[in-house]
């Protein structure tokens, strides 16, 4: 009898095996040429000026940042009326999306999403051996009934991007409230408000009233998008102390930069600057959906967002391909996502207005129409 072939290299776990790498949107062509970036849903504004100012301040290298980043706890619980004790502090939401899951999820559980959402959930997902869960929407908006009929006894987390990426739509507090109501207490809802700042108030859902008062509701937000810090990796969580005390267990020790936690402070008390860019980033919106429900006829159709980009379907005889080609010709990088089984469509981040002016008469002209 032959003896078992030993491996000669170490081995990766196999659901680890199973992870595509995350794909972040580009910012140059093939060939290397620049384009302006209107792929990763960047802040077209940039930052606060109160925030350059935060990093331009000489601090002391040599020692650690605060591991509870505590002052910054402080800055978030007095704008948005919570107890700092209830906020923890990550490398970007995208770490203490991680944590969440890891702590709730693993191998023989399921993980739960929207079939268009944040493309990190399956990676997520699968790095703790539990399988990711798909569940069909309502032309890119999450349907609470179909989540709640695809829960099963291995169901452990359920995340919901709202609004989400890459559809830009979102559930209202009615139906947030539903969701919860019909989960079971021991599955954990993620409220992932990475966009929560561009929401308008009409569509708030909530979620900082619902983590508060529940035991298995968790709300993650970013510093990356409207406060324009995407550089720095800063993201918060809020929920009951035994969450917080579960991600507190699992972060990375000391993982928010002095430097960042400074920023991410002078950036909370500078909401004027967010008010700004969602001022930009809600007048830009509303251009670019104008513009293609006017290309309609030519069977590109945008999908209502209340994020910072709108996807644009291209369902006539101008593709999503020829439409990226041509608005790579002009200088822009935009998302293309046949990876997330959307061939047929480009994310377009909202930039600046002389260059959503320059996208839509980039669209157009492929279209035929005068620019």
């Amino acid at each position: 009898m032959r003896a078992a072939t030993m491996p000669t290299q170490p081995e990766l776990k196999p659901w680890i095996n199973e992870i595509r790498a995350y794909v972040p949107g580009k910012s140059k062509t093939d060939d290397g040429r620049e384009l302006i970036k209107l792929s990763a849903n960047e802040n077209p504004l940039g930052c606060s000026n109160a925030a350059l100012a935060a990093l331009k301040e000489h601090g002391d290298p040599e020692l650690y940042p605060d591991p509870n980043s505590r002052a910054l706890a402080r800055a978030l619980g007095n704008l948005h009326e919570i107890d700092p004790a209830q906020i923890v502090c990550g490398t970007g939401s995208g770490e203490l999306l991680h944590c969440a899951v890891q702590a709730f999820a693993g191998p023989g559980d399921e993980v739960l999403f929207s079939k268009y959402s944040f493309s990190l959930y399956p990676l997520i997902a699968r790095k703790v051996g539990a399988a990711p869960v798909f569940v069909e929407d309502d032309d890119f908006t999450a349907s609470v009934d179909h989540i709640l009929a695809s829960v099963t006894d291995k169901t452990k987390v359920v995340l919901l991007d709202n609004p989400n990426n890459p559809g830009g739509t979102a559930i209202g507090r009615d139906e947030v409230r539903r969701l919860h109501a019909g989960l079971p207490s021991n599955v954990l809802l993620v409220l992932d408000h990475a966009y929560g700042e561009y929401v308008e108030d009409a569509m708030d859902d909530g979620g900082f009233e619902l983590a508060s008062s529940a035991q298995n509701v968790l709300v993650t937000r970013t510093f990356s998008k409207a406060y324009g810090l995407a550089g720095l990796r800063i993201g918060w969580a809020t929920g009951a102390p035994n969450l917080i005390d579960a991600l507190n267990r699992l972060r990375g020790a000391f993982n928010v930069s002095a430097q960042g936690q400074n920023a991410a402070i002078a950036a909370v008390q500078d909401q004027e600057f967010v008010a700004l860019s969602r001022g930009v980033n809600a007048a830009g919106r509303k251009r670019l959906a104008q513009a293609i429900a006017a290309l309609g006829n030519h069977g590109l159709r945008a999908i209502p967002s209340q994020a910072n980009f709108i996807l644009v379907l291209f369902e006539g005889d101008v593709t999503a391909t020829s439409a990226l080609e041509a608005l790579d010709d002009a200088g822009y990088a935009v998302r293309h996502m046949p990876g997330q089984g959307l061939p047929n469509a480009l994310r377009i981040t909202i930039g600046k207005p002389e260059d959503m002016e320059n996208v839509i008469s980039t669209l157009q002209t492929l279209c035929g129409e005068p620019a």
